[in-house]
């Protein structure tokens, strides 16, 4: 039995949840978890469910009749076959330490994702990364090739066919038109606690700030620097007794940590964009569950 993932966004409106959930009834479809919300603030309405087809339709059956029964109504919906691995291009500079947790989650099955290429301004990670079997692509971007180094990188997005980019603390500023071109579908980890200390070193900001707690945020990239919106967050404690470069080593454990939280909720469809904000839904169960350990 094809099991599978509906995930909605409409105007808010009265009926819609009885809408949905008589039509899956209607099509054999016996529903497993279901998450919904409504953001009056924005009057829009989002919900996510997954559930087994129990008659065996195909998610384009199911696509079909479900536009035939909602025509007219202004929902903007997908099913997705969570069997089938989103492909994902990871972009890093000198700093390995996201990179590293993103093969080895994906190599166990803790990220259900085939990273098709990893892309670098720097050679540090060629080794690694052949060794895991994925194409690396080493571009330089400098002042005076950047337009022809962004070039290369779509082709490459193209080419293998990315679902996703992942900027694993790639330090290069994308531009406004990739940005809009590849708009929801690239994921930043910004090691800072957003939105305070942005920019350059924003653990040093943090340090001379005499903060007590640093963390790291996790966001849709957009044209505006670091103002994306939010997917995941979360921190770590320090005292007066840490020095800068505390912070930074306590820092890399939780960006591996926010980063691979923000790609499992965006793989799992449980991320909705809501104005400059996100709905985030629970994981259903076994989302977790790793294929293997080691």
């Amino acid at each position: 039995m094809p099991h599978l993932i509906l995930t909605v966004s409409c105007p808010v409106r009265t009926g819609i949840v009885a809408t949905i959930s008589s039509f899956l009834a209607t099509a054999g479809c016996n529903i497993h978890d279901s998450s919904q919300f409504t953001d009056l603030d924005n009057d829009r309405f989002f919900m996510r469910l997954s559930f087994v087809s129990e008659q065996g339709k195909t998610r384009d059956q199911l696509d079909q009749e479900f536009r035939a029964a909602t025509e007219g109504m202004s929902i903007d919906h997908a099913f997705h076959d969570p069997c089938e691995k989103m492909k994902v291009v990871i972009m890093v500079s000198r700093f390995g330490h996201c990179l590293n947790d993103l093969l080895y989650r994906s190599r166990i099955g803790a990220l259900p994702i085939k990273i098709v290429a990893v892309i670098s301004n720097h050679m540090d990670y060629q080794k690694v990364v052949v060794n895991h079997d994925i194409p690396f692509h080493c571009i330089k971007v400098t002042r005076d090739n950047k337009v022809e180094a962004e070039a290369e990188q779509m082709r490459i997005l193209r080419d293998t066919g990315a679902d996703l980019v992942v900027l694993a603390r790639y330090m290069q500023v994308l531009s406004d038109e990739m940005c809009q071109k590849m708009s929801g579908r690239i994921i930043n980890i910004h090691h800072s606690f957003l939105p305070s200390f942005k920019g350059a070193n924003p653990y040093k900001q943090a340090y001379e700030r005499g903060v007590k707690l640093i963390g790291a945020t996790s966001h849709y990239v957009t044209a505006d620097l670091d103002e994306g919106p939010i997917i995941e967050q979360d921190i770590v404690r320090v005292t007066h007794a840490q020095s800068a470069s505390d912070y930074v080593s306590l820092g890399r454990d939780v960006e591996s940590q926010v980063l691979a939280r923000a790609i499992h909720a965006h793989i799992h469809r449980r991320v909705f964009v809501s104005g400059d904000k996100t709905i985030v839904f629970p994981a259903s169960p076994n989302e977790y569950a790793s294929e293997r350990m080691g």
